[in-house]
């Protein structure tokens, strides 16, 4: 078996000057989406979501971008889960997004506020109506006895919902907006001397450097 610590990849399909780049981060950021969507990259929307709670401890999992409006980022969840709980406690957060195709990744750094109950609602009859159904359902983050519990509540709600094609929101779900401070573009190059460029938000005006890898 190949020990962990030997696993190495050594990249080399781009760069990234300061020169380039533009002058916002979010347009920088949409420009490189839309690369990520033109080279096949799997679930690019795909995020890492870190949250942190009143002693400092830190948590993360991969929920998925559904939008930039506003020059901010957006992503749905229920309100009552353990990111929903912590965000209302403290609404800093900071998005990863990393795709290997493309040996880039992206940090975000920033606070959330809730999307208004309008926004979440559309969105939330814009999914399958499977999704809705999972939405009301799940008591997310919850403990519970068995996946048993859920196949029940499925059932009961389709009972509930039967012949509706579009449900209504559940209270408890609906949408965030980040708000970015910080912004870090990262290419990887060979010989880990990758290029970092940083936009950092000072008095309302985007600042930008390189950093060291």
């Amino acid at each position: 078996m190949k020990s962990i610590a030997d696993l190495r990849q050594d990249y080399a399909k781009s760069s990234l000057e300061v020169a380039n780049v533009l002058p916002d981060p979010v347009a920088q950021f949409e420009k490189w989406f839309q690369e990520a969507l033109q080279a096949g990259v799997p679930e690019p929307n795909a995020m890492n979501l870190a949250t942190v709670n009143e002693q400092g401890q830190p948590s993360a999992r991969i929920v998925l971008l559904k939008g930039v409006e506003a020059k901010q980022f957006l992503f749905f969840t229920n309100y009552q889960s353990q990111k929903g709980l912590l965000l209302e406690r403290n609404p800093a957060c900071a998005l990863t997004f990393f795709w290997p195709e493309l040996e880039r990744q992206v940090r975000i750094e920033g606070i959330t506020q809730r999307l208004d109950a309008q926004t979440s609602e559309a969105y939330f009859q814009s999914r399958p109506r499977g999704s809705q159904i999972g939405a009301w359902a799940s008591p997310q983050s919850s403990v519970i006895d068995s996946r048993t519990i859920l196949e029940e509540r499925v059932q009961q709600l389709e009972k509930r919902f039967d012949g509706e094609t579009v449900l209504p929101k559940p209270h408890q779900w609906g949408g965030y907006a980040v708000m970015p401070s910080m912004i870090e573009f990262w290419q990887g190059r060979p010989s880990r001397l990758h290029d970092r460029i940083v936009y950092t938000r000072i008095d309302g005006q985007w600042k930008i450097h390189r950093l060291a890898p």
